[in-house]
C-alpha cells in the first residue's frame, strides 16, 4: 500500500483555530539504559551489549508523555483542531480498515480497548505503515532523501493541527486527545533514512539503534494511548522500557525471519562482528547455504530476541487492562516466529518462517488469559536499577 502525498483533505472540511506552536522543554540529561540486566553466565554473548541512548533523549520523551498536566495545558480548547464530525468519523474508519486488512491479529486485540483508544491506535498504526512504505512499499524505487524530508514536514504540520489528508487528520485528532510527543515519530523517519544509506551493521550496538528507530519508537508512541493500569505501582518509566524492549524484540525477529529476502536486496541486518565470531561473512548469507556454523549463529540471535521478549513481559501486565490483549498477542505470536525458524532447522535463508492462521487464532485465548493478569504491586529491580 502506498498513499500518494497529493491526496489532500478539502479545506472546507477541516477547521482549526489552533496556532502553530513549538513544544519546547528543558533537556533531561539522565541516561536510560535500554538493554535490561541479564545473567552473563546464561547469555555471555550479551554481556557487552549495554547501550546508552542519552543522546536520543528517550528519557525526555517518557517525562513529557507522563506529564499529563502539561499536556492538558497544551491541548486546551484554544489549541485543539476542530473537524466536522462526519469527516473525522470517515477518517478513523479509513484507519480501521487499513489496520484490519494489514494487521488482522493486532486489530482483533484492539477491539477490547475503549473507542477513543481504538481509534488512536489505528491512527498511529496507519502513520507508521505509511512511513515504512516510503522505503519498502511499491514506490520505494522512487524514494529519495527529499521525500523523507517532505514527510517530516508533514509530520510537523500534523502536530501543528494542519493535516494534509484524512489519514493525517485522524492522527492530528489523536494528538489532541493523548499526550503524544513528536520525537518518536521523527525518530522513526530517521530509521527510514538509515535504510536508504546503510545496509550493514558492524556490531549489535549499531543494529540496536536501528531497531530503536524503526520499532522501539512504536512502543513510545503507544504507551500514552494504551494507558498504565491505575493499580500499577511501578514507575511509568518501567512500563515505557518494557514497550521499548517489545519493539526491539519484534524488530530483531523481523530481521531473523527476513534474512533471505533482505539478502536478495543486498542487505544484511546482522552484526558483522558476530558473524565473524562464527567464521561467517556476507558471502555465506548470499550463498543461502545453511551450515552448522550458521545454525549456531542463529541460536545466539534467537536467544537475544527471546531475551528482549522476556524483559518486556512485566510492563505488558502493567498497561491498562483493556489494552493488554494486543500487546500479549504480539509477544506470543512473535515468539512463535522464532519457534518456526527453529522448526525449519534454522533455515531462514531459503525459507520464510511464519505462523499459520489457525495457530494465530489458537494463540489468541492464551494472550487474552495473560492480559487478565494482575500487575505486581512492587517495583522490579531489573526495571528500575538504571532509571
Amino acid at each position: 500500500m502506498s498513499i500518494p502525498f497529493s491526496v489532500a483533505a478539502k479545506p472546507s472540511i477541516i477547521r482549526t483555530n489552533r496556532k502553530p506552536y513549538c513544544r519546547r522543554y528543558d533537556v533531561i540529561t539522565s541516561e536510560l539504559i535500554m538493554v535490561p540486566k541479564h545473567k552473563t553466565a546464561t547469555f555471555p554473548q550479551l554481556s557487552k551489549q549495554g547501550v546508552s541512548v542519552a543522546d536520543l533523549h528517550v528519557q525526555e520523551v517518557v517525562e513529557k508523555q507522563s506529564q499529563t498536566n502539561i499536556f492538558d495545558t497544551l491541548c486546551s480548547s484554544n489549541f485543539k483542531p476542530q473537524f466536522e464530525p462526519s469527516f473525522l468519523k470517515d477518517a478513523y474508519e479509513m484507519c480501521r480498515n487499513i489496520c484490519s486488512e494489514y494487521a488482522k491479529t493486532f486489530y482483533l486485540g484492539t477491539l477490547l480497548m475503549t473507542e477513543e483508544r481504538q481509534k488512536a491506535i489505528w491512527a498511529i498504526y496507519v502513520w507508521c505503515r505509511r512511513t515504512d512504505e516510503l522505503v519498502d512499499g511499491p514506490n520505494a524505487d522512487y524514494m529519495s532523501s527529499a521525500v523523507l524530508d517532505r514527510w517530516e514536514e508533514r509530520l510537523h504540520d500534523i502536530f501543528n493541527g494542519c493535516p494534509y489528508d484524512m489519514l493525517d487528520a485522524a492522527l492530528t485528532d489523536t494528538i489532541s486527545k493523548f499526550p503524544l510527543d513528536i520525537k518518536p515519530f521523527r525518530d522513526m523517519i530517521e530509521g527510514m533514512r538509515m535504510d536508504t544509506r546503510k545496509s550493514r551493521y558492524k556490531n549489535f550496538e549499531e543494529l540496536y539503534l536501528y531497531c530503536y528507530y524503526v520499532a522501539g519508537t512504536v512502543g513510545l508512541m503507544s504507551v500514552p494511548v494504551m494507558g498504565i493500569a491505575p493499580e500499577s505501582l511501578i514507575p511509568a518509566q518501567s512500563v515505557y522500557k518494557s514497550a521499548l524492549y517489545l519493539g526491539i524484540g519484534n524488530q530483531l525477529t523481523n530481521i531473523l525471519r527476513d534474512v533471505g529476502e533482505d539478502a536478495l536486496r543486498g542487505r544484511v541486518y546482522l552484526p558483522q562482528d558476530e558473524l565473524g565470531e562464527f567464521g561467517l561473512c556476507d558471502n555465506d548469507v548470499f550463498s543461502r547455504k545453511v551450515s552448522e556454523r550458521w545454525r549456531e549463529f542463529m541460536k545466539q540471535q534467537i536467544a537475544r530476541a527471546r531475551f528482549y521478549f522476556n524483559s518486556a513481559e512485566e510492563g505488558a501486565s502493567h498497561l491498562d487492562k483493556a489494552s493488554r490483549w494486543p500487546v500479549w498477542s504480539s509477544l506470543i505470536l512473535y515468539r512463535k516466529i522464532l519457534d518456526a525458524i527453529e522448526d525449519n532447522d534454522y533455515d531462514n535463508l531459503t525459507k520464510r518462517a511464519y505462523v499459520g492462521r489457525t495457530e494465530k487464532f489458537v494463540s489468541l485465548p492464551a494472550a487474552y488469559t495473560r492480559s487478565l493478569s494482575i500487575p505486581k504491586t512492587e517495583s522490579h529491580a531489573s526495571f528500575t536499577r538504571h532509571m
